[in-house]
């Protein structure tokens, strides 16, 4: 009896960790490939407006962060650096500087999402064409699947 509990517990344990291990690693094993430092900086050598992540944000941690230097045109919103990998990443513009998932869900309905993020080491996201990055001051990575807030940059 005891080794059979013992064998169900432990066996529950690896499934669980392999299972935590897929959701970490999945996406990084599906990104596509990042774009080069040449496309990032050939975004950031026409920003308008420029401001970096960091990873000592409050509502960072850990499992989710950004660094990195993000340039912002009419057209784009770059990242030379890195992110967190995970699932579902999404980029906002947001009114005002957020870094909690508090204060983001707060202000949500003010935010407009631009896009997907998918790499991990630089992105380059197009803008909606109808979306003008001076109506709004910060840049937020949010991740849809979990909630979670990862980074963001306030630009003006």
């Amino acid at each position: 009896m005891t080794k059979s509990l013992l064998l169900i517990v432990s066996h529950a344990i690896v499934a669980a960790l392999g299972f935590a291990a897929g959701i970490y690693y999945l996406p990084i094993l599906t990104a596509p490939p990042a774009p080069s430092t040449a496309e990032v900086q050939a975004v950031a050598a026409r920003a308008m407006y420029s401001a970096e992540f960091r990873k000592n944000l409050a509502g960072s941690d850990a499992l989710h962060w950004g660094e990195g230097r993000v340039s912002i045109t009419a057209e784009r919103i770059s990242l030379q650096g890195e992110i967190a990998p995970g699932p579902d990443y999404k980029l906002y513009l947001s009114p005002k500087f957020v870094e909690t998932e508090a204060q983001f869900n707060a202000i949500r309905d003010q935010m407009t999402r631009v896009g997907d993020v998918r790499t991990f080491k630089n992105f380059v996201v197009d803008l909606p064409p109808d979306v003008n990055p001076a109506d709004f001051t910060t840049v937020v990575i949010w991740c849809e699947a979990f909630g979670e807030f990862i980074s963001a940059a306030q630009y003006r």
